[in-house]
C-alpha cells in the first residue's frame, strides 16, 4: 500500500503576474515553479505553506487562500505526494533569492510551462480563474504524464485538512 507525504506549494500573485522560483537543487531542480515543500512534524498545513514562503523567497504571508490539492503518484514509488496549493497577493518583504530558489516575476501571458512541471499547464488556468480544485497526476519519470483528472469542487475545507 502506498504511504502519502502532505507537500505544499505557493503562489504570489499581483495583478496580472505571478511569482515563481527556479529550483536551484534537489526535486524538480532546473524548473519553475511555486515555493512550498515537506510540512514537518507539529505544524499545520498552512504553517509549513507559510515556513517554506519564507525560506525559498524570503517572502512572509499575511495571508493565504487555498487553491487545490492534487495527488501525484509516480510509477515504482510507493509514495504519493500530496500537495496543498495556495496563492496570496497579501505579503511582506521582496524576493530574495536563497540556496534552492532564484525567484522571478512572470506576466501571466508569459509562464514558462516549457520548464515548469508537464502538469502545470492543465491546472495553472484553475488558479488563474479563482476556481478550487482537485487532481490527480500518475508520471513515468519526470516528464510523461501517464493518465491525470481534474474537477473544480465547491469547496476545500472537506478536503484540505
Amino acid at each position: 500500500m502506498a504511504s502519502k507525504k502532505v507537500l505544499t506549494l505557493v503562489f504570489v500573485k499581483e495583478p496580472g503576474k505571478i511569482l515563481l522560483g527556479m529550483k536551484k537543487r534537489g526535486f524538480g531542480e532546473g524548473r519553475w515553479n511555486g515555493f512550498g515543500g515537506k510540512v514537518e512534524k507539529g505544524e499545520t498545513i498552512l504553517e509549513g505553506a507559510k515556513r517554506e514562503l519564507l525560506e525559498e523567497s524570503g517572502i512572509t504571508a499575511n495571508t493565504l487562500s487555498r487553491v487545490g490539492l492534487i495527488n501525484f503518484e509516480f510509477e515504482k514509488d510507493p509514495v504519493i505526494l500530496e500537495i496543498h496549493i495556495f496563492k496570496t497577493s497579501d505579503y511582506n518583504g521582496n524576493p530574495t533569492e536563497t540556496e534552492e530558489m532564484r525567484p522571478q516575476w512572470y506576466a501571466e501571458d508569459s509562464i514558462p510551462f516549457s520548464q515548469m512541471w508537464p502538469d502545470d499547464h492543465l491546472w495553472f488556468p484553475y488558479m488563474f480563474n479563482n476556481k478550487l480544485f482537485e487532481a490527480y497526476f500518475l508520471f513515468k519519470g519526470m516528464d510523461i504524464i501517464v493518465s491525470h483528472w481534474i474537477k473544480e469542487v465547491d469547496n476545500l475545507d472537506t478536503i484540505i485538512s
